[in-house]
């Protein structure tokens, strides 16, 4: 075998020379044996020889079962430093990690006691392109740093590509460097490389084994978060549907919502469209100021708004801090059926926190769930209404069928008696009295035919009118006048206060003569004898014209309007004052002349008031009964 050739700095001369235990005498015979230098070269090696072989395997053994008993690449190359240094009695062994940058780093050091280890990054002097070519190099490094005499460095190489490099120091006296240690030292480095190999896929395996667990241990959390978010969502979806208490369920969804996601707050809003406004119902929350009942404009946050309209999810974090909140994030999700958007939900979080795609899946799923909610309640809530109306429609039914067939046979029976009596009366006298009866049995039981046919036609808006200027001042009193007679008949006081500038009042002349008539009609029968009856006009030229039923697309703020009071002394019960306007209603044990009707009065003067664009409205205390009704000026038809 031919040994690699060695350099000394000290001695260049002596470049091509052999190691002293291989090299060629001069062709002399010995003196002492009398052989040839070939002879001599021929002997078998003698004992040191053999002794150091030995020493170089078990050095080259230790270092290799090391390199498969760990798997710490720092221990294994620090005790291979340790052991090469004492081997070839070098005062320092090092292994340096070449960077294509130039630079290199000490990754093991095993220095003698007069020599101090250089760790870190640095820049070689004179050594530094070395593991370019993957030679070998025996150089001395002038570097006051490194005060060597003698210096062997040789590659490290890692799948054929340079890695580092190994370096064996000298100090003091020039030492030229055997083939026997060369050849020693790469072997090593072999088993060096194979070391770094191993470590290298050790510390793979470890990233893979820690990655794999972090996504074990990150794919866990997400099955459990995903299974509470299933049992929650489960949850509200029972109350959805085993409850029609709309409250109760979302009251029950934000809570739920925001214990299930841990954050700080949630809350839930309903919309109004016509006013567009949002108003805060539902509210769950440990940490945040509260904002239940709360009302928001659209305006006020139009971008918001206008994504949530269209049905979008969105969530931000809010740049200016809130001066209640402070810096949150936000998660907006609508509330929305097939008939649009009803209302919202709205999670909120720390400023650094982001909602992910599971986190967004749920809170979409709750919205559903309250939206369901919602139009549950609703239909719910119309069925109910719609079975009270039934209800009403039946006794509505019933009181018509009961009071016209009384209102009806009682005339007829008086006008069958009237017949009668006008066949066996004797004087003419008699006869004038039972054709009396008959024409005004006759006249009551039009009245009560004209009023049905009246309501009729006014709740089918087929009812015309035909308003003209009325002069209160000269109109009033005609209506008044049988009223006043009557009242004084019956011990009544009738009190009228009509103001002298009153403005003639537009109006249908025909629907306002019998809406008075009606009203004073019920005032005296309701007022017992030295009871008090009172009319008062009044003229407002600014009322609120909400509280009207004018028609068409532009109403205007306020709107002049010509106001009728009629009070009487009447002590009616407040519960009965809602149903006074009921069809075929009358107020029990309250008609004190025992007159009977039939309980049209009061819903057919509704009807005319709301066909005038008015309204009308009853008030009981104090022993009076007050009936207003507000008259605004109608447009005259010329």
């Amino acid at each position: 075998m031919t040994l690699p050739q060695s350099h000394s700095c000290s001695h260049p001369e002596a470049a091509d020379s052999l190691p002293a235990t291989t090299a060629r005498q001069p062709e002399s015979a010995d003196p002492n044996t009398g052989l040839s230098a070939e002879v001599l070269s021929e002997q078998p090696p003698s004992n040191a020889s053999l002794q150091q072989q030995l020493e170089r395997e078990r050095l080259i053994s230790r270092i290799a079962l090391q390199v498969f008993q760990s798997s710490d690449l720092s221990v294994i190359l620090k005790a291979a430093l340790d052991e090469i240094r004492q081997f070839l009695r070098a005062d320092r062994v090092a292994i340096e990690r070449c960077w294509r940058e130039g630079e290199t780093t000490t990754v093991a050091d095993s220095v003698g006691p007069s020599w101090q280890p250089s760790p870190g990054k640095h820049r070689p002097d004179g050594y530094g392109d070395h593991w370019h070519n993957g030679q070998r190099s025996d150089t001395a490094v002038p570097n006051s740093k490194v005060p060597a005499a003698a210096c062997l460095s040789l590659p490290i190489l890692r799948n054929g590509q340079p890695w580092g490099t190994l370096l064996v120091y000298q100090g003091g006296e020039p030492r030229p460097w055997d083939a026997a240690e060369v050849q020693l030292l790469e072997q090593l480095t072999t088993q060096l490389a194979i070391a770094i190999h191993h470590s290298e896929l050790h510390q793979e395996i470890q990233r893979l084994n820690d990655h794999l667990e972090s996504e074990v241990q990150a794919r866990t959390l997400q099955l459990q978060q995903a299974y509470e978010f299933e049992a929650t969502l489960k949850r509200i979806t029972d109350r959805v549907r085993d409850s029609l208490d709309v409250d109760l369920i979302l009251q029950a969804a934000v809570r739920e919502l925001a214990i299930v996601m841990k954050v700080r707050g949630c809350n839930a809003s309903l919309y109004d469209l016509e006013e567009g406004t949002s108003t805060t119902c539902y509210e769950y929350t440990n940490s945040l100021s509260p904002y239940q009942g709360r009302i928001s404009k659209f305006s006020a946050a139009q971008e918001l708004y206008s994504q949530l309209l269209k049905g979008q999810y969105f969530q931000f974090c809010s740049l200016i801090p809130n001066p209640e909140r402070g810096m949150v994030a936000m998660l907006a999700c609508p509330i929305l059926d097939d008939q649009g958007v009803i209302g919202d939900l709205w999670v909120i979080h720390h400023c650094d926190h982001a909602f992910g795609e599971q986190d967004i899946r749920l809170v979409q799923q709750v919205a559903n769930q309250c939206a369901i909610a919602l139009r549950q309640a609703h239909l719910y809530s119309e069925v109910q209404a719609e079975v009270r109306a039934l209800e009403r429609l039946n006794q509505l039914k019933d009181d018509f069928l009961s009071t016209v067939s009384h209102e009806l046979r009682t005339p007829l029976s008086n006008i069958k008696m009237a017949i009668h009596m006008l066949r066996t009366a004797p004087t003419a006298e008699r006869q004038q009295r039972y054709l009396q009866i008959l024409e005004a049995e006759c006249s009551r039981e039009t009245e009560l035919i004209n009023d049905l046919l009246d309501l009729q036609r006014l709740e089918n808006e087929s009812y015309s009118v035909s308003p003209e200027p009325i002069q209160l001042q000269e109109w009033l009193p005609t209506i008044l006048a049988p009223f006043l007679s009557r009242a004084q008949s019956r011990q009544q006081h009738l009190h009228v206060e009509l103001p002298d500038d009153q403005p003639p009042l537009s109006s249908d002349r025909k629907s306002l003569e019998r809406i008075l008539a009606e009203l004073l009609n019920n005032a005296c029968k309701y007022t017992s004898p030295n009871g008090s009856i009172a009319l008062h006009v009044k003229y407002n030229p600014q009322f609120d014209a909400r509280q009207l039923h004018l028609k068409g697309d532009e109403r205007p703020l306020s709107v002049p309007v010509t106001t009728f009071v009629i009070s009487n002394q009447a002590d009616i019960p407040a519960t009965e004052v809602p149903r006074m306007f009921e069809k075929f209603y009358r107020i029990p044990k309250s008609d004190p002349w025992q007159q009977g009707g039939t309980g049209l009065g009061l819903a057919l003067v509704k009807k005319l008031v709301e066909t005038l664009q008015g309204t009308i409205h009853a008030d009981s205390y104090n022993g009076w009964t007050i009936l207003t009704v507000h008259f605004p000026m109608l447009p005259a038809i010329h």
